[in-house]
């Protein structure tokens, strides 16, 4: 397929996945489960891929994703609330020291810019690390950033352990898949450039990189810096989506959560990593749901066993499972493409395949 082709093909599927996403907006009920599965999706999508570029494409082992969500997410809701708003937000601290509010994509940056500028300087003295002692120093770093923001002497600006509210939220599904999707696709052509080579050469064998001229510590810098960025938008789009936001919401659970995104869709795959955010969120926040239920019926038969809690129950056998039978993940490092399904039905229903048939019936 040539590349003009493939760009094409590549542009018509995401114009035909945003008119879907318009039709279905406009014709089911907005409380629908489904649209919560696709908003939350498309932001576990942005965090799970940008944690991947560090995991998965440069074999850095970072647990701080949600630290950066929080610096996004407080750096956008602060940045976002209406003046009027802000007496009644922080009532507590004499309506806060910020007295203005600049427009959403630019308080999105500004949360990606921040969490960018805590990584490079907690990455001076972090990334001198290895393996579990790394993931161990970023860990303890987003619980530090989770504490220091309920501090009472930055209540002024962070509101304290209080509620962040009344900031802009997105009421159409389209606006987390296309910031998330540009975000996506701006990771992906970093990954494809001679920066996204180096990261790999790092990840393989950083002896053989760093004999090949390959400068480790700027390198590993710049791959923490920009996945913290991706992730602080990711937390200023969470933000938007729960239309609250406290630090304590933040907890290491969600690093978890995206860890274990990345691992199911496979380490080295950005497509992996976004299908497996749509799968994990379906599962957790609606297909499973149903096991809560104790007067759950099929029919006249009452299910025996379900009560409050068994969802996370088989959830964990679920996961297990796939853990178990799919060890390089759904997509290992492979890549879905239009390219690899044309090149699948080319050689299944090509001109060979259909002279193969042609003999086939002669005989």
């Amino acid at each position: 397929m040539s590349k003009t082709k493939k760009i094409a093909w590549n542009v018509g599927l995401i114009a035909a996945l945003l008119i879907v996403l318009f039709i279905l907006e406009q014709t089911m009920p907005s409380g629908s489960m489904l649209f919560t599965v696709l908003k939350k999706g498309a932001i576990y999508a942005l965090v799970a891929v940008s944690m991947n570029l560090l995991n998965g494409f440069t074999g850095l082992f970072s647990l701080g994703q949600a630290g950066f969500m929080l610096l996004g997410a407080y750096t956008y809701a602060i940045l976002t609330i209406p003046a009027e708003s802000r007496a009644s937000v922080y009532q507590y601290y004499d309506g806060g020291i910020i007295n203005f509010a600049i427009p959403v994509p630019l308080a999105l940056i500004a949360g990606g810019l921040v969490a960018a500028l805590f990584a490079f300087l907690i990455g001076l003295p972090v990334l001198r690390l290895k393996s579990d002692y790394l993931a161990i120093a970023t860990l303890g770093f987003a619980e530090i950033i989770r504490a220091v923001f309920q501090w009472d002497k930055l209540g002024p600006v962070t509101n304290g352990s209080n509620l962040l509210k009344s900031f802009p939220t997105f009421r159409s599904v389209l606006y987390p898949f296309i910031v998330s999707g540009i975000c996506i696709a701006l990771i992906v052509m970093l990954i494809n450039s001679t920066y996204g080579r180096a990261f790999k050469a790092i990840r393989d064998d950083e002896i053989a990189a760093e004999a090949m001229g390959i400068n480790l510590a700027h390198h590993k810098r710049l791959a923490f810096v920009i996945s913290s960025f991706f992730a602080g938008v990711s937390g200023g789009l969470l933000a938007m989506y729960q239309t609250t936001i406290q630090a304590s919401m933040f907890k290491s659970a969600m690093t978890y959560e995206i860890l274990l995104i990345v691992v199911i869709g496979g380490i080295g795959s950005v497509t992996g990593s976004c299908i497996s955010s749509f799968l994990f969120i379906a599962c957790s926040e609606w297909w499973l749901r149903f096991l809560d239920n104790e007067n759950f019926y099929i029919g006249s038969f009452h299910v025996p066993l379900l009560r409050a809690g068994f969802r996370k129950v088989v959830f964990s056998i679920v996961i297990m499972a796939m853990v178990l039978f799919y060890r390089q993940g759904i997509m290992g490092t492979k890549e879905f493409s239009v390219e690899a399904v044309y090149n699948f039905f080319k050689k299944k229903f090509g001109k060979k395949g259909v002279k193969e048939a042609g003999g086939t019936n002669e005989q």
